[in-house]
């Protein structure tokens, strides 16, 4: 027998009919795409300049609900959009002066790995202690991306959303990876606490060790951070430094900033001129050296008399030796240099940056970018060379750790500093690219989380603002505003302590991921058994 299909001329009653979808259901279709896209916005929020660190924790429990049992193609959508939620505004600043391309472009490619990491997370997600497993996925996610491509891009690491929150000490015990993990895991176990108890009062079958692993998620984290204060210290070991930080100001904020290069350097010889008239005048104590930001001196001092003239003037007048950040040709290379100034002997010890930042101070992919657009090529015209060691310079006996702005970011560029016997860190920086954007709260916070990590005084001069002094504690003692020429004068403690961060180094990173994979590897050999007893 042959069954035909009814024509369009039939009545609908004889057409088939498909059970019509209810309302709620209808309405429940977007809630998870919408809850990850919110739950993202909410980790956005617990950034600096809010000191809302807390918010991360529900963010994460949204986002276990939301990934929680997912296929991974759902999982993977979803992610993105929870990545979506979270880099957008928290990378907004990229686009200040270049406008919405390069910013919607970087935000693309770096919701990809988010959403590669919740695809880890749900496959983990119905594993015995799940948390675990899923804050380890996040790390491993985190550590991808601070490697590729082109070197990585570290901004947005949970732990750089934590300097003013309960979990800071742990950057003493492992670093930035195991106090990201232990506040993922925070968030994580704190959803699956409330859906055991949901579960409990509907069906009172919850087992005690699915509960107690579930609590433990919570508490622990919170318990190690207590027991980790212990490492946080700032007694001076090695005496104390009075370290001036000097913020010139420039002519105008955004890319056109260091048109009038001159000008930049001469607003910091002049700053550092009033500096030495307040110490004459007993206002301020006498530093023992002075910094001052990356790109405080964009004429190559070594090649342009005027210039040398300017920075040696304004050493001569503070009487004591001043870091310069200087852009210099050598050998062919174009290299963004700290220069410590003697104010006698003149140029003594150089450190160049070795993180140099992709399409800002080198551009990858110059041909195919070039025959996209020439104007992009032209922002760029020759690529920075990356230094070779550590930045360390020795001032009066005083080891001064060097890690030049967009390097404040990698865990290795701070770290060995530190390891080559650094007793504090600068951390010199040019932010006026872009504007009064968080950027540079955000960076503040990355230099808070570095000085905890590494149990060091950190001094940030900045060339338009925030500059800063950072106590080994992670507080800041001194700061300044936006857009103002202003100076600091701190006593700092120095000292040579190594964290267990400091001494293990990259290797709490290693077992987070060795965890990952381990996770992984069980999800996917119980999605064969299941398969394989359905098939049966």
């Amino acid at each position: 027998m042959t069954v035909t299909a009814p024509s369009v001329d039939e009545p609908d009653r004889l057409r088939p009919r498909t059970a019509p979808v209810p309302w709620r259901a209808r309405l429940a279709r977007p809630a998870p795409a919408a809850a990850a896209a919110l739950s993202g916005l909410l980790l956005y929020l617990s950034f600096p300049p809010r000191p809302l660190w807390w918010l991360a924790l529900p963010a994460f429990a949204v986002l276990g609900r939301v990934l929680r049992g997912r296929t991974w193609k759902a999982a993977l959508g979803l992610g993105y959009l929870f990545g979506l939620g979270f880099l957008l505004p928290l990378l907004v600043w990229t686009g200040v002066e270049v406008g919405p391309v390069p910013w919607l472009a970087l935000v693309a490619v770096e919701a990809v790995f988010v959403a590669l990491t919740g695809v880890g997370v749900a496959a983990v997600s119905r594993l015995p202690v799940w948390p675990v497993w899923a804050a380890a996925v996040w790390i491993t996610g985190e550590a991808v991306r601070a490697r590729v491509p082109f070197g990585g891009f570290p901004w947005g690491k949970i732990a750089f959303g934590q300097a003013d929150g309960v979990f800071l000490p742990l950057a003493a015990v492992g670093g930035t990876p195991v106090l990201g993990f232990a506040v993922v895991l925070c968030g994580f176990g704190l959803y699956e606490v409330l859906r055991l108890a949901v579960r409990a009062r509907r069906t009172r079958t919850v087992r005690r060790s699915a509960a107690a692993a579930a609590l433990l998620s919570v508490v622990v984290p919170v318990a190690g951070a207590a027991a980790a204060r212990s490492l946080v210290s700032d007694r001076a070991e090695n005496g104390t430094a009075t370290v001036a930080v000097v913020q010139g100001n420039v002519p105008r904020a955004g890319l056109d900033f260091n048109a009038q290069r001159r000008a930049v350097l001469d607003y910091h010889a002049r700053e550092t001129e009033r500096l030495a008239e307040a110490v004459r005048a007993g206002e301020v104590a006498r530093p023992d050296f002075v910094l001052w930001p990356e790109n405080s001196s964009d004429i190559d001092p070594f090649v342009n008399p005027d210039a040398r003239d300017v920075v040696n003037r304004a050493a001569k007048a503070v009487g004591v030796p001043v870091s310069v950040g200087g852009v210099v040709t050598r050998d062919g290379r174009l290299l963004n240099e700290q220069i410590l100034w003697d104010p006698v002997q003149g140029p003594t010890q150089t450190y160049d940056k070795r993180q140099v930042q992709p399409f800002g101070e080198y551009l990858p992919l110059r041909p195919l970018l070039g025959a996209v657009n020439e104007e992009w090529t032209a922002m760029v015209r020759q690529d920075f060379s990356r230094g070779g060691e550590p930045g360390v310079f020795t001032v009066d006996g005083v080891k001064v750790g060097l890690a030049t702005c967009y390097e404040a970011a990698f865990d290795w560029a701070v770290r060995d500093t530190v390891t080559a016997g650094a007793q504090m860190i600068s951390v010199p920086s040019n932010n006026a690219t872009f504007g009064r954007s968080e950027m540079t709260y955000q960076q503040l916070a990355m230099s808070r989380i570095r000085a905890v990590e590494h149990s060091r005084a950190v001094a940030v001069p900045v060339t338009s603002g925030v500059s800063a002094i950072i106590m080994p504690d992670g507080r800041v003692t001194r700061k300044t505003g936006m857009f103002v020429p202003a100076h600091l004068v701190q006593k700092v403690p120095l000292r040579s302590f190594e964290t267990p961060a400091t001494r293990l180094g990259v290797l709490p990173e290693i077992t987070l991921v060795l965890v990952a994979a381990g996770g992984l590897g069980q999800a996917i050999g119980a999605g064969r058994r299941r398969r394989r007893v359905q098939d049966a």
